[in-house]
Order: C-alpha cells, then structure tokens, then sequence
C-alpha cells in the first residue's frame, strides 16, 4: 500500500502516513447530517492497511454519539488484539465522547485469539472466586449470629409483625406446591418400589422404600430446594430493589441495622417454616406412596401404616427432620448476602439473584450429603 494513499470526501479525508490511518473530520458529524456517510466511511477503510490511527478535529463544527460511532470504525482496519488512537484539534468535550464511544464499543472480540492454557485460567478464576464467596458467606453468617444472640438476650427486639409476614409469605403460600410435588414424588417411588420389588416376591418391602426415601431424604430436599428457588430469589430480589433505591442507606441513615430489620426476620421465618412445610411434605408422599399401595398391590391403609410403624419407626421422621433449620439458615444467609451485594444495576440485580439459587441448592445439597455421612457414622 502506498504511504501518500488518500480519499477525499466533504465530510473526511482519510490518507496513510507510515502505517499510521490520518483520519481529518470536517463540518458537522451528528445523526442529522451523515446517513450518507458511514457506508462510504467503511468502504474506503476496507482497501486501507495501517495499525494506528490520528484523528484531526480542527475542522469539526459538532459532534455526537452517532458521529462518534462512525468514526471509531477506523479502528476496525488494525489485525492485532487493539488499535492505538489520538485526536488532534479537539476539544475536552470531544475527545471525552470519542473515549467513551470507543471504550463501549466491543471491535476487536472476534480478533483475541484463544489460547491452550485459557481453560486453565479460567479454571484458576472461577476456583478463586468460589473461595471468595465462601469466606464472605461465612462472614456474613458470623455476623447474623451475633445478631441472633443479641436478639436471644432481648426477644422483645424482634420484630414480630415481619416474621409472621414472611412466614405467611415462605411457608403459607408455599403449602399448595409443596403438598403436590411430594405426593407425586412419592407416588414415582412407589411405582418403582412395585414394579421392582415384585419381581422378587418381596412387594411388601415398598413400604419401607416408600418411608425411608420419604422421610429421611426425599420431603426435606424437596422442599429446601423449592424454598431455595422461590423463597431465596425473593430474598436476594427484595434487598437488591432496595439496594438500588438506596433505601438500606436510608436505614442506615435513622439507625437501623440492615442485619436486624431485613436478615434476621428472615432466617427466623425460613427456620420457623421450613420444618412445617417439610412435615406437610412428609405426609403428602407417604399419602400417595399408600394410596398407590393400595390401588395397585392391594395393601390396605392399616397394613400400610402397621407395617411403616414396624420396619421404618419414628427416627427416620426426627433425621428428616432435623436437618431443616439448618437448611433454612443456609438459604436464608446466602439469599440476604446476594442481596445486600447488589450494586446499582439491573444487570448486578439479576446476576445476583441467580448466584443466590445456585449457591443455595448447592449448599443445601452439600449439607445433606455431610448429614448423611454424620447419621450414617452414628448409627442413626
């Protein structure tokens, strides 16, 4: 390519200088008055071969973002992984809008080449960033229990009127879901505990499928999980709207603690309903397990129960049952902690929200697997 190449228009003059695109701007370049300019812009760029570029504003009349735009198509003729750029003649307010469109404008994505040892990277950034968000989660969860025991000292602090709410709207409103995916899921199980166990004339022994899938792990995963889902995404939702309208600094301001009056009554309502709902689980599945007995192998509801009694026994409902507040504290903390993290986007907002329900299904089945190994180790 030769160094004294030009093109000439009434808006620009484009010419090359030792590899360096000469780019001189005149008149007015805003939407009104370059349609037909950006297409001849980017073909007369096409046939150019340079890797840095000089922009010459001393004749520019008015510039905006659509002018802008155009102009940094330029930067679009380098091969490399970024275009070097300057202006000349211009103004602060001209140069500011030039940076900007430029810094917002994603030209040369196609053209980063990956590299073996990326995925490695990668690896490295995402494994640095779950250690982070432990150690801020258990953070988050020293400073809730030392809210937790202030509020242990002085009950009549709680805020009462919230717990209730959030109870009505955690456990209440949940009830309905709740009752339906264990009775189904309890109905699967005994399908298959029919279908399997008769082959080996053992078709009784459902019955103790049935409770102990039921009881121990089935009810209470089902429901932290859909708490986790629907209660948890409200949570990190909620306190992020209000993040954003700034209204915890408007608490912060007359001297509430965002602990106290948004983190607290909800774990409490969580670790109040989420036993419930997880009881109201346990007798939807053993329902429909029986009412699937019943119609398919005959076993009447009294051989059912008699048999669940017998072979099952009451721990299997304390070991299911026991694990709930823990699950609830863990749902709840990570709901709040995203929550709070909430920066003043929308983007962060959403981003956020589905941080909450994948670390608090994750937790909640990471803490049922420790539960297991625990109860197994004890006999229980």
């Amino acid at each position: 390519m030769l160094s004294n190449f030009n093109t000439i228009s009434d808006k620009y003059k484009l010419s090359i200088k030792d590899k360096v695109l000469l780019v001189d701007v005149f008149g007015s370049w805003t939407i009104k008055d370059i349609d037909y300019v950006a297409s001849k812009f980017q073909v007369d760029l096409e046939s150019m071969d340079y890797s840095s570029v000089e922009y010459n504003f001393s004749k520019l009349n008015n510039l905006d973002t659509a002018g802008a735009f155009i102009l940094c198509q330029a930067l679009k003729g380098n091969i490399g992984d970024k275009c070097e750029w300057e202006i000349y003649g211009s103004d602060k307010a001209y140069y500011t809008l030039m940076e900007l469109v430029i810094g917002s404008t994603s030209f040369f994505i196609n053209d980063k080449k990956r590299r073996w040892y990326d995925i490695l990277s990668n690896i490295g950034k995402a494994t640095e960033r779950f250690f982070n968000e432990f150690v801020e989660t258990l953070a988050f969860l020293g400073q809730f229990f030392m809210v937790f025991s202030n509020f242990i000292l002085r009950p009549h602090k709680v805020r009462w009127k919230s717990v209730v709410s959030l109870i009505e709207e955690i456990g209440l409103n949940a009830v309905p879901i709740v009752i339906t995916l264990c009775f189904f899921v309890g109905a699967v199980i005994a399908y298959m505990g029919v279908n399997l166990l008769a082959a080996f004339g053992a078709s009784i022994f459902m019955v103790d499928l049935v409770g102990i899938s039921v009881l121990r792990e089935l009810a209470p995963i089902i429901v932290a999980v859909l708490v986790a889902g629907r209660s948890n995404s409200a949570f990190t939702a909620q306190i992020g709207a209000m993040k954003m309208r700034q209204e915890i600094d408007a608490l912060k301001v007359i001297g509430l603690d965002a602990y106290e009056t948004l983190v607290f009554p909800r774990a409490l309502a969580c670790i109040i309903a989420l036993p419930i709902l997880t009881f109201l689980g346990m007798i939807s599945g053993i329902f429909s397990g029986m009412l699937i007995a019943w119609m398919a192998m005959d076993i009447s509801p009294i051989l059912f129960l008699a048999r669940l009694s017998e072979s099952v026994g009451i721990e299997s409902f304390w070991v299911g049952l026991v694990k709930t507040p823990f699950f609830a504290i863990v749902i709840a903390i990570i709901g709040c902690r995203q929550g709070l993290a909430v920066s003043g986007s929308v983007e962060s907002l959403g981003s956020r929200t589905t941080q909450s329900v994948v670390q608090s299904i994750f937790a909640v089945i990471t803490l049922n697997a420790i539960f297991a190994i625990l109860f197994y180790q004890m006999g229980v």
